[in-house]
C-alpha cells in the first residue's frame, strides 16, 4: 500500500469551499461575450435576446433575503457542538441560505426572488466518520432530518428541505472529509474520503500518478460523495465507466452503525447493496469513504476534432465505435444547433487560423456540405504513443465510412480547455432573464434519433405554449455498446411567470423521454425535479420496490426524506 505524502491535520471548517450563494462558481468568474463575436448575434437569433441593448440585473443582495429562522433549540446545536466542536456547528443565515439549494435553474430563480420556504436549521461539519455516527445518532434520536451536503451542485432537487417539514433539518456538509487515505498500487484502488472536491481529489491521486478519470461537467464543485449519491457519470467514461463502474467498496454512516461494502472485484452476495447505496441520494444514509478504481496517468492525451455531414452520419459513426475494438476516453457529437451554438462561442480568429477556417467551410460548401446541419464531434485518446495512434487510425477509418472529415487538435484543446465553464453560461442568461437549462436522457441506439425528434418537437410546443421563442440544441456525451446518452439544452427569454414558463418547456421534454423510450436521466439523479415520471420509467412495482427500500432502511424517515420518492 502507499499513502499520498501530504498528512496534514483535519480540514478546518473556514477552509470548506463553497459555491457562491447566488450562482455557479465563486466571485469575479463568469462567462463574457465581448471578445466573442458571434455569440450576441446567435442569441439574438436562437431567443430574440439582444445582449447589446438588454440591461443586466442587478447582483443579488443578501441583506434584502427574508431567511427563516432556525428552529434548532439551543440545547441541540449545543449537543451537536460538543461532537465536532463549537466552531464546526453554524446557524448563521449566509451558511444555511448556501445550504438550502443546489444550482438548477428553479433554484436559481428561486434564491434571486428571495424565495426560500426552509432552510436547514444548522450546519454540521464533522472532521472525521466517527464524528459523523455521533452526529446521525444524536440527530435520528431528536428525530431530526439529516441531509448529506458535499459540493452543492445538484440541480435534481436533491438537496432541499421539504417546505413543509416540521422536524429541525441539520445539513451535514462533509467538506472536512476530503483526503485521499490511501493506495493500493497493485489493486489500482484508492480509498478516498467522501467529501473531497474532483480538483483535489485528482491532485492527490496525480502526485502518486493516478488518475480516477471521472470528470463531470460539475468536477470543479462537486464530490466524490455526491457522484456515488446521484449516479454521476463523467466526460471520459467511455475508458473509465460512470461512477457506478468507478465504484469497489464503500462506508456508509447509519444510525447505529456503519454498513461496510468492502472493495471485491465481483461478488454473488444476494441482490447488491452497493449498488443500492449508488444513486440513493443521502436516503439510506451518509457515505463517508468510497474506495474507486483508479489508473496510472495516461503517457499521451489528445482530443481530436471531427465533422459530420449531418447528425444521422455522426451518430452511425459513434454506434460503430462503441461496436468496434476501439476504446476511446471520449465519444461526443453535438447536432446541428449545438454546432452553431460552439461556433458561436469561439473567439475571433486572425491570420493563418481564419484563413484556414475559411478555407475548410469553401472546401465542405463544395463537397455539398449544409453549414445549417453539419455537426462537431469531439473524439479522445489516451494511453502510449503507439496505442494512441492506433486507436485514431481505427477512429478515422471509421469516420470516414460515415463521410466525415477530421480538423485536427486544435478544436479539441479548446474544448478540454473549456470544459467545466458551461455552467457560467447559464448565469450569464439567467441575469440578463432569460432561461438557459438542461435535461438528459439514455437510449438504446434503435431509438435515440426518435428520441432527439421527439425532444425537438416538444420543446417547440412547449415555446409557442408559454409564447416565447426558444432554443433547443443537444450532444451525445456517453457511448455504450447498447445506447448512448443524449444531452440536451433549451433556453428561452422569461415572461411574467418565469417558473410556469420553465415548468411547461421542463416537463414537456422530460415527458418526451419517457414518451419516446428515453430515461429520465442519465446521470443528474432523481431528486425532486424527476420524481414525477419514476413510475413511468421503472414501472409501478420498481417504484414500491424502492419505498419499500427506504422504509425498511430508515423507518422513521430521517434521511434525505421525500427524494427520489415519496
Amino acid at each position: 500500500m502507499t499513502e499520498p505524502t501530504d498528512r496534514t491535520d483535519a480540514t478546518r471548517t473556514d477552509d470548506v469551499k463553497h459555491m457562491k450563494w447566488w450562482g455557479w462558481g465563486v466571485e469575479g468568474v463568469g462567462f463574457r461575450h465581448e471578445d466573442k463575436p458571434g455569440f450576441a448575434p446567435f442569441v439574438q437569433k436562437a431567443i430574440g435576446l439582444d445582449l447589446w441593448a438588454g440591461e443586466r440585473t442587478e447582483r443579488p443582495d443578501f441583506s434584502r433575503l427574508r431567511v427563516p429562522v432556525s428552529t434548532a433549540s439551543e440545547e441541540f446545536v449545543a449537543v451537536l457542538g460538543g461532537i465536532v466542536g463549537a466552531g464546526n456547528t453554524v446557524v448563521d443565515d449566509l451558511s444555511r441560505v448556501v445550504h438550502t439549494y443546489g444550482k438548477s435553474l428553479r433554484d436559481l430563480v428561486r434564491i434571486r426572488a428571495g424565495e426560500i420556504a426552509r432552510s436547514p436549521d444548522v450546519i454540521v461539519y464533522p472532521a472525521d466518520e466517527a464524528e459523523v455516527q455521533s452526529v446521525i445518532d444524536a440527530s435520528v434520536e431528536a428525530d431530526a432530518v439529516i441531509i448529506p451536503f458535499g459540493g452543492g451542485s445538484n440541480i435534481a432537487g436533491s438537496l432541499e428541505p421539504h417546505m413543509d417539514e416540521s422536524r429541525v433539518v441539520v445539513s451535514l456538509d462533509l467538506g472536512r472529509l476530503n483526503r485521499v487515505l490511501e493506495i493500493d498500487p497493485d489493486s489500482g484502488l484508492a480509498r478516498v474520503q467522501a467529501g473531497a472536491l474532483g480538483p483535489d481529489l485528482e491532485a492527490q491521486l496525480n502526485r502518486d500518478g493516478w488518475t480516477m478519470g471521472h470528470f463531470p461537467d460539475s468536477f470543479t464543485h462537486s464530490t466524490l460523495g455526491g457522484w456515488v449519491a446521484t449516479r454521476s457519470s463523467g466526460m471520459q467514461s467511455d475508458k473509465y465507466g460512470d461512477i457506478a463502474d468507478i465504484v469497489k467498496g464503500l462506508r456508509v454512516v447509519r444510525a447505529g452503525g456503519v454498513l461496510v461494502i468492502r472493495a471485491v472485484p465481483s461478488a454473488s452476495t444476494g441482490p447488491s447493496v452497493r449498488e443500492m447505496v449508488v444513486g440513493s441520494e443521502g436516503r439510506l444514509g451518509v457515505i463517508t469513504e468510497v474506495t474507486v478504481q483508479v489508473h496510472r496517468l495516461p503517457e499521451k492525451r489528445a482530443i481530436h476534432a471531427y465533422f459530420f455531414k449531418n447528425l444521422d452520419h455522426g451518430l452511425a459513426a459513434m454506434q460503430k465505435i462503441a461496436e468496434s475494438d476501439v476504446s476511446p476516453s471520449v465519444t461526443r457529437i453535438s447536432d446541428a444547433h449545438e454546432t452553431a451554438f460552439s461556433l458561436a462561442t469561439s473567439k475571433e480568429s486572425k491570420g493563418i487560423q481564419k484563413t484556414a477556417q475559411t478555407g475548410l467551410m469553401a472546401y465542405l460548401k463544395r463537397r455539398g456540405w449544409s453549414v445549417d446541419e453539419m455537426c462537431l464531434s469531439f473524439i479522445g485518446f489516451e494511453g502510449d504513443e503507439a496505442h494512441v495512434k492506433r486507436q485514431k487510425s481505427l477512429v478515422d477509418r471509421i469516420v470516414r465510412k460515415h463521410h466525415g472529415i477530421g480538423v485536427g487538435k486544435g478544436p479539441g484543446a479548446l474544448y478540454d480547455q473549456k470544459k467545466f465553464d458551461t455552467p457560467y453560461i447559464r448565469d450569464f442568461l439567467l441575469d440578463r432573464g432569460a432561461a438557459g437549462d438542461v435535461s438528459e436522457t439514455a437510449g438504446p441506439w434503435s431509438k435515440l434519433r426518435g428520441i432527439h425528434a421527439a425532444v425537438y418537437e416538444a420543446a417547440d410546443r412547449a415555446y409557442e405554449k408559454i409564447g416565447h421563442a426558444g432554443w433547443t440544441m443537444s450532444h451525445m456525451s456517453h457511448s455504450y455498446h447498447s445506447g448512448a446518452c443524449l444531452y440536451f439544452t433549451f433556453a428561452f427569454v422569461f415572461g411574467d411567470d418565469p417558473l410556469g414558463e420553465y415548468d411547461i418547456v421542463k416537463r414537456a421534454i422530460q415527458q418526451a423521454f419517457i414518451n419516446a423510450g428515453g430515461t429520465i436521466s442519465h446521470h443528474h439523479g432523481v431528486g425532486l425535479e424527476h420524481a414525477p415520471w419514476l413510475e413511468e420509467d421503472i414501472s409501478t412495482e420498481g417504484v414500491a420496490i424502492m419505498s419499500g427500500l427506504f422504509g425498511a432502511a430508515d423507518p422513521g424517515g430521517n434521511f434525505n426524506p421525500r427524494k427520489i420518492v415519496v
